[in-house]
């Protein structure tokens, strides 16, 4: 099912969509170039959003949970991509420890484990569970309603003196974590030098921070658009960030008031310059954190002043717990896809630097600005017709499988943005 743009305003992206097919052997080229002076995380999921007048990521997952909302035409590439990871990480690997999220009773998660499980062993490794949970405390099997059966089972500290982490008769050469630590670091996944632990403890959410993605996403825009020749915004979002914020307490409404002013100033004057009509939004949302909490959808300042307490209590805490301090302030991108007329968003999925698939996030009850990430959202597997390789002979806006390279090459930006977040906030880096 190839979802439909429903909207007239799409003169700056068609020129995108043309430049960036003039352009495919510069831009696979210079993405060539960059792998070669950055690593990309293992794997990684990118929201995008398409407003027909520009096309811009709004959130990037360093640990993806959606696997089982691929297509199952597209596993082969993600097999293919894993393998081509694992052989520069550890060539003669042969066990992976892959832990998850705590929740063994969201079913939809489970399903990616089982899904992310599937590709690591059809790559040839041999793949064990290790739970955080203090519940699990022998090899306890979950049945999943499709007939599979996954085991977790409780993570142990082996070899001399505890150096390695592992499964009571399972030593693994990796550890692939699915757990975004929201909660913090738990002390069995700490002072780990023997073994590879994907992503790195700083990528979890207790650590890491969207400003400092974003901030280096600027710098990867601004490099990509030189290449191309087009204006950095058709593909960046404007953002800023606010710290100290207490919503409870009502601390930091004055910062909050002007970054979000100030932020749709800088819209509202590109939206001039391009001539779009729409009304310039912006998305406040926690700085860290991720399952679409702590999000609102702010079209004029004065809305972040004086908050009810049911939105201040929205506002105040996101996944486990995990207090916000730190706001995010970032411009509201319009999505114009629909499936079945419900307002869909893509989010194209990564391992290594390759995109092996993605879906559309779809909401029947949400606004083409509103975030989608929310209780009532389900998922279509995008179409990617032909592998997504353009047809460069196409008029532009014409040929579908264009629109989908397009994603991937944004995905990508994303992708090396965070490639170069992590190098840039690496404790250990000298």
């Amino acid at each position: 099912m190839v979802p439909h743009l429903i909207t007239a305003q799409n003169g700056p992206l068609l020129e995108l969509e043309s430049k960036v097919l003039d352009a495919t052997p510069a831009i696979e080229r210079w993405f060539r170039l960059e792998w070669q002076e950055h690593t990309p995380p293992f794997y990684c999921s990118v929201d995008l959003r398409n407003a027909g007048f520009k096309l811009a990521p709004v959130d990037t997952n360093l640990f993806p949970g959606g696997f089982n909302n691929l297509s199952a035409d597209m596993l082969p590439l993600a097999v293919q991509a894993t393998m081509a990871s694992i052989e520069k990480i550890c060539p003669d690997a042969k066990n992976l420890l892959l832990i998850p999220e705590k929740h063994t009773r969201n079913v939809f998660y489970l399903q990616n484990v089982a899904r992310l499980a599937s590709i690591l062993r059809q790559t040839g490794l041999n793949v064990r569970l290790g739970s955080l949970s203090d519940d699990i405390k022998k090899p306890t099997p979950v049945d999943l309603p499709d007939g599979q059966r996954l085991v977790l089972e409780p993570l142990v500290r082996i070899g001399m003196k505890g150096r390695r982490l592992g499964l009571k008769d399972f030593d693994p050469c990796t550890i692939l974590l699915n757990n975004d630590l929201s909660g913090g670091v738990p002390p069995i996944l700490e002072n780990i030098y023997e073994q590879y632990l994907l992503p790195p403890l700083h990528a979890g959410w207790s650590t890491r921070r969207k400003s400092n993605h974003f901030n280096a996403y600027d710098d990867v825009a601004k490099k990509f658009a030189k290449v191309i020749d087009i204006d950095p915004w058709m593909v960046n979002p404007f953002h800023t960030k606010c710290a100290g914020i207490n919503f409870h307490e009502r601390k930091g409404e004055e910062c909050l008031q002007e970054s979000v002013d100030a932020i749709l100033k800088k819209i509202a004057r590109k939206y001039r310059e391009y001539g779009i009509k729409e009304k310039p939004y912006v998305i406040v949302k926690a700085d860290a954190g991720t399952y679409g909490m702590g999000i609102m959808t702010v079209k004029d300042a004065s809305e972040v002043k004086d908050l009810n307490r049911k939105d201040r209590n929205k506002m105040s805490v996101v996944k486990d717990g995990l207090e916000v301090s730190d706001i995010l302030v970032q411009e509201g991108v319009y999505t114009f896809e629909k499936i079945n007329e419900a307002v869909a968003e893509p989010v194209v999925y990564m391992m290594d630097r390759y995109v092996v698939g993605g879906f559309y996030r779809v909401h029947t009850d949400r606004g083409v600005d509103e975030n989608l990430n929310s209780p009532g959202m389900h998922f279509v597997p995008l179409a990617f017709a032909h592998n997504a390789i353009p047809d460069t002979a196409a008029k532009p806006g014409v040929a579908v499988p264009n629109r989908f390279y397009l994603y991937g090459v944004v995905a990508r930006l994303a992708l090396l943005a965070a490639s170069i977040e992590l190098e840039r906030t690496d404790p250990e880096a000298e």
